[in-house]
């Protein structure tokens, strides 16, 4: 009979983990902007879960995200050292949202490539508090609890990111506007047209490359409409003409997976604003490429 209470536990404690997971996940992913370490996370909290004694616990949800936040936040601590001495460029890992298009929360925040991009200059607790408040809409008082400091401190960290997130970035467009605009800067970017790029790209506008020390990507961001469209329009001529383009969906946005010889090269991504373009970020490293190109397979 014990065995048959701990197999039948075992499996409510199964099926309790497998209804937070989404949220888990979702909440690691936007903390650390990588779908690797968020699986790492999720596995993490699962062990832990197996191990505590659940009978005490009467939310298994709120205690696995505050088990999973925790987590997420001690590896962004340490996640901000190793990218310091990455080479080139940081972008977030991208992910297919067509399945799940808010990504396990209430809200799709802090979910685009850009926000996830700024979120990283911010410190870990600020954007756990960020992340749960925006997309989880988490209470403050909730949100306390998880960091374990006060509520008037919450509203502070929260308030601290949001105008971060403001004084970065102006207001996005709406899905429909955003492929328009990525379908004419690629139209531009493909013919190397410095007069067609000069026309999309916002003045202020910078350009990405995530290589990962690969050769062809550029290893500093390329800043200004002037430089960015030359840069674009060098690279055009060995870039395009080998390649495929198919559009995609990567955090919520539209993009364009490139590739080569049936092989991905890049998978293009913009920030778009009612300016035009003001971020153009190019993952190219093949460890962030390849778990994408294999969800679109799914």
């Amino acid at each position: 009979m014990r065995a048959e209470d701990d197999a039948g536990s075992l499996d409510r404690a199964t099926r309790q983990f497998m209804t937070a997971r989404p949220q888990l996940f979702g909440i690691a992913y936007r903390v650390l902007g990588s779908v690797t370490e968020a699986e790492d996370i999720v596995q993490d909290a699962w062990l832990r879960w197996q191990k505590t004694d659940r009978a005490e616990i009467q939310e298994p949800t709120a205690f696995l995200a505050t088990v999973t936040t925790r987590l997420a936040i001690n590896l962004a601590q340490s996640a901000r050292m190793r990218r310091e001495s990455y080479v080139g460029p940081w972008l977030p890992e991208p992910v297919d949202t067509r399945t799940d298009p808010q990504l396990g929360a209430e809200r799709a925040e802090a979910l685009d490539l850009a926000v996830l991009l700024l979120l990283e200059k911010l410190n870990p607790v600020e954007r756990a508090a960020y992340v749960l408040r925006e997309a989880f809409d988490y209470p403050y008082r909730r949100i306390a609890e998880i960091l374990e400091t006060s509520e008037a401190n919450t509203r502070q960290l929260v308030t601290r990111a949001r105008k971060h997130l403001a004084a970065e970035r102006s207001a996005p467009v709406s899905s429909t506007a955003h492929r328009r605009l990525l379908e004419v800067f690629l139209a531009a970017a493909r013919t190397g047209s410095l007069a067609e790029l000069e026309d999309v790209l916002t003045e202020d506008v910078v350009s990405y490359s995530d290589g990962g020390g690969m050769r062809g990507a550029s290893r500093i961001p390329v800043v200004g409409r002037l430089r960015v469209s030359r840069y674009l329009a060098a690279f055009a001529p060995r870039f395009w003409p080998p390649a495929d383009v198919r559009w995609v969906e990567a955090n919520g946005r539209p993009a364009v997976l490139v590739s080569a010889d049936g092989n991905a090269v890049a998978l293009l991504c913009v920030d778009v604003s009612a300016r035009g373009v003001e971020r153009i970020m190019w993952v190219m490293n093949p460890a962030k490429l390849a778990p994408y190109v294999a969800s679109l397979a799914d």
